[in-house]
């Protein structure tokens, strides 16, 4: 993913797949399309965080601000639909 939205979501008592649906669900009325992949902090993900919500692949990476989301289309996953 090159480009994609930043979503701050500093709930900490919500489960984390309805954080991530929450977020995708914006995106797409935003934006018109679905997101495919999300980024997320590894302490913003917990312990043993999915790999994927609905139709949203989770990774977690470091580079990700704490609490915040990045969320987009994944190009290779796009290219495959």
């Amino acid at each position: 993913m090159k480009v994609g939205m930043l979503w701050l979501d500093d709930e900490k008592n919500a489960d984390l797949g309805h954080r991530l649906t929450r977020a995708a669900d914006y995106y797409a009325a935003k934006y018109g399309r679905r997101a495919t992949l999300c980024v997320v902090h590894p302490e913003t993900a917990g312990e043993n965080p999915p790999s994927a919500v609905a139709d949203l692949a989770v990774r977690v990476r470091p580079d990700v601000l704490r609490n915040h989301f990045w969320i987009g289309v994944d190009e290779s996953i796009a290219r495959e639909n």
